[in-house]
């Protein structure tokens, strides 16, 4: 099951490039939306994702406190957004392919 795991982290970085050029976006906050699409991420799942996004310029974040915590509030730059629009069009052409009519 580590390859379909796999296979998923990529669908979830997609979900969170979108969400992240949407507006600006929060761990938790993210994990509950990608629970409602079917994938259940621990944090220890999600923020090692959210860190490589980050280090490879994907991501850029801003700290807040919010109710005496910090909270890191992560946005698409510029090279996310990029990353972003290059795979809808490979997504709309595997999905020509492999989803029927």
């Amino acid at each position: 099951m580590a390859v379909i795991r796999n296979l998923y982290r990529g669908f979830v970085r997609l979900h969170i490039l979108y969400h992240a050029t949407e507006g600006p976006v929060y761990g938790t906050w993210l994990m509950e939306e990608l629970r409602q699409h079917g994938y259940d991420l621990s944090p220890g799942t999600l923020y090692p994702i959210l860190h490589a996004l980050h280090k490879n310029a994907l991501l850029t974040f801003q700290k807040k406190t919010v109710n005496g915590k910090q909270r890191k509030y992560y946005r698409a730059t510029a090279a996310g957004q990029a990353a972003l629009a290059e795979a809808r069009v490979k997504l709309r052409g595997l999905a020509a392919e492999i989803l029927p009519d």
